[in-house]
């Protein structure tokens, strides 16, 4: 097996080699026969042991069992305990699901503290199946049937292609321990059912099922990679970058058929998983839209709106009149000036006696009025932000500088009459958004 380890690496991963590399080590058999493979093929590397506190006792063998070999070895080891349990009720999803977000999360932040290139899975080609088949259940596109891919980013998955049978072989031979998980032999999990009494059936139908099953998903895998060069061509033609977002005309869209393998080709990367409500924005009033947990995806008039999730911006911002800003959202320059300038949409002139500092930078809220400038009656902002045909993204980004609670301008949109440089200004004010 090592001959085969070391030439696959050789041919498809060359960029390991002078590497700093963290292994994923569960204690598994599959783990420390890839740890065996890296040591002796001289990559240079370090264990991260996930204890998840799933299994007892038998968790906390796992973690020293791993931080045993991690000594005997001579490499550093890393070991993160988790409350999976509690974080899977919390985030409303399975514990499998919660233990794999919690475990990469956990290797990106090594990787980025302590320098390391790549993790390293010891996924194989029965791991590859199982996710094939469980997709394959579910539902799913041409990606979820293309298995586990060998890079993806940052983890790489250099046991991909050996079967289970290969990897139990070698860690006989070479006299490899390691650990059974209890949990393995369960069929609770769909995972488990599928490994235990789907595949053994596959198996028995052809004796070469497994490799013939690697040289499909080669084939699929080929066919992903021309169907997204297809759709990165049609996102240059059709995704017009403005600023943060992306604008999208949806009459171009819709004259791309068969529209839904369109929508879930172009929108999938985003987070978008409920294709009906995607698709119902096409028709829909505008304002409609439908959210990701990492973007949202707005109908405006003739077009879609793809924008970014971001924190939610309730703090407020106190802005002062000696220029000490601290961090502000957006660039402001405060300064006192002699004579009265052209005001325009990101320059406005103010009588500062009529304003109380700090002044207040936040977002706006329902009820919110003013008097813009040049007008001198009263509007709400909601009405004012229709009559300048503001969608729902520009409104949520849209900030407010205020005097207490009172606003003073609708920053880069119109200032408030009440508070306009007059014949009895003594001390004018020049506030300038800053780009």
């Amino acid at each position: 097996m090592f001959p085969k380890f070391k030439k696959y690496i050789s041919d498809t991963m060359p960029f390991l080699n002078g590497k700093k590399l963290l292994v994923a080590c569960s204690g598994g058999v599959d783990s420390m026969v890839l740890v065996n493979l890296c040591i002796t093929a001289g990559l240079d590397i370090a264990l991260a042991h996930c204890n998840f506190n799933l299994r007892g006792e038998e968790s906390d063998g796992d973690e020293n069992f791993v931080r045993q070999i991690a000594g005997t070895l001579g490499v550093e080891c890393f070991v993160k305990k988790f409350d999976t349990e509690e974080y899977a009720q919390t985030n409303r999803g399975s514990v499998q699901m919660a233990a794999r977000e919690l475990r990469y999360q956990w290797f990106s932040e090594l990787l980025e503290t302590k320098g390391f290139d790549y993790v390293l899975t010891a996924h194989h080609a029965d791991d590859s199946l199982e996710t094939f088949l469980i997709n394959l259940s579910r539902g799913t596109g041409i990606d979820g049937l293309s298995g586990i891919p060998a890079v993806n980013k940052k983890v790489v998955r250099p046991l991909l292609p050996f079967t289970q049978n290969e990897i139990l072989e070698y860690a006989r031979s070479e006299k490899i321990s390691w650990r059974e998980d209890s949990s393995n032999a369960s069929t609770k999990y769909l995972r488990n059912k599928i490994r235990h009494q789907i595949v053994p059936l596959l198996k028995e139908l052809h004796p070469t099922f497994l490799q013939n099953f690697g040289n499909t998903q080669k084939n699929l895998q080929q066919s992903e990679i021309l169907v997204r060069n297809h759709l990165n061509e049609v996102k240059r033609e059709l995704f017009e970058q403005r600023g943060d977002d992306i604008k999208i005309s949806i009459e171009k869209l819709e004259q791309y058929q068969p529209l839904d393998s369109y929508l879930y080709g172009l929108f999938r990367d985003y987070g978008f998983t409920e294709w009906e409500d995607v698709k119902g924005l096409l028709t829909a009033m505008s304002g409609k839209k439908v959210i990701s947990k990492t973007h949202t995806l707005l109908k405006d008039r003739d077009f879609l709106i793809l924008s970014g999730m971001k924190k939610s911006e309730d703090k407020i911002y106190p802005v002062h009149l000696n220029g000490e800003q601290g961090k502000l959202p957006i660039k402001l320059k405060l300064e006192n000036v002699e004579n009265l300038e052209k005001q325009g949409r990101n320059v406005i002139f103010l009588d500062a006696k009529k304003l109380n500092f700090p002044l207040v930078l936040r977002k706006w809220v329902k009820g919110d009025y003013f008097y813009p400038f040049g007008m001198g009656g009263k509007k709400k902002l909601s009405k004012f932000f229709k009559d300048e045909k503001m969608d729902v993204i520009s409104k949520e980004k849209q900030w407010l500088l205020c005097s207490d609670k009172e606003i003073v301008w609708v920053v880069g949109k119109r200032a408030d009459e009440r508070f306009k440089v007059d014949d009895s200004t003594q001390q004018i004010l020049k506030i300038t958004q800053l780009t």
